[in-house]
């Protein structure tokens, strides 16, 4: 029985694009061309195919071990009745990490003990498995790292080493709080991610109080500014929710331009402390954000 016409052109096109793949010359399929029979090409091919696979297991290893998570976690057995998404993010995008690829924000709201870092890392696992470098840290662990670098003379190497991700954790965010130098390099963080990466960010602290861990009110505006610019089309906050809250005190889901356990954002009253100035703007960047998710007039960050 004869064997079946194998089309060479296909082949060497495939070789072709393996070859660029590998950052290898086009030698080899030069050679092909000149010298090599069909057997050789489809052997070659194997060759390239077992190559380009080896390597992007290597890469995806590299990158789960650079990424720095605390402990490996997934997605599997996590209880999504725990937790409430806004409308304009499904179970199935979120699983696909579709935000990553559009540089926006996942803001991970709920209280202690809820599954916001379990989510975070099985979504980090998932994104290093897809070839998205990643990288976790602590809110805390991040200002020493940064402190020391700043220390050594090293500031910006390290910066562009954590920035080089696609994809930035930060856990823990306002649970310890942080002194103004310390928050103006995690506002350097926040900035020169703005439209470059997705940010994972988990927290127990709801904006109207971030002033307060952040000893700057003016700071902790911008921050929200850029984490949420753009409205409901950037940001989702997230909410978990614990079985064994009494419904008086579950967070509720809060996307932009949505209400609050059912009562108007617009009636919520968060702020403890409406004497300052700095807190009425903040205030107001935020009724924006809950009653209408407008892009406008949102204040930069101070210079």
């Amino acid at each position: 029985m004869r064997k079946p016409r194998v089309d060479r052109t296909q082949r060497r096109e495939e070789i072709s694009g393996l070859l660029r793949r590998l950052a290898l010359s086009q030698t080899a399929l030069r050679l092909c061309a000149e010298e090599g029979s069909a057997a050789q090409e489809e052997f070659l091919l194997r060759v390239l195919e077992s190559e380009a696979a080896n390597r992007e297991e290597v890469r995806k290893a590299r990158y789960l071990r650079e990424a720095g998570f605390p402990v490996y976690k997934t997605l599997e057995g996590y209880e999504y009745q725990n937790l409430r998404l806004p409308p304009t993010l499904s179970r199935a995008d979120l699983a696909a990490g579709a935000f990553i690829k559009d540089k926006k924000n996942l803001v991970l709201y709920g209280p202690v003990g809820t599954g916001k870092t379990h989510l975070a890392t099985a979504l980090g696992v998932l994104a290093c498995e897809r070839g998205i470098r990643t990288r976790f840290f602590t809110a805390a662990q991040l200002v020493v790292r940064l402190s020391e670098a700043y220390a050594g003379g090293t500031l910006e190497k390290t910066l562009a080493s954590i920035l080089k991700a696609e994809l930035l954790i930060l856990d823990e965010w306002g649970y310890v709080p942080i002194d103004k130098y310390g928050a103006q390099l995690l506002f350097r963080i926040i900035s020169d991610s703005y439209e470059r990466r997705s940010l994972i960010i988990t927290t127990n602290t709801e904006f109207s109080k971030w002033g307060s861990i952040f000893t700057d009110d003016q700071m902790a505006a911008a921050m929200i500014d850029r984490l949420a610019h753009h409205g409901h089309r950037r940001f989702f906050r997230v909410f978990s929710l614990d079985k064994t809250q009494s419904s008086a005190t579950k967070a509720g889901t809060w996307a932009i331009g949505r209400s609050w356990n059912g009562r108007s954002a617009s009636r919520r009253r968060p702020w403890s402390d409406r004497s300052r100035p700095s807190i009425s703007r903040l205030r107001r960047i935020l009724g924006r954000f809950t009653e209408t998710g407008s892009q406008a007039n949102y204040p930069r960050h101070p210079r």
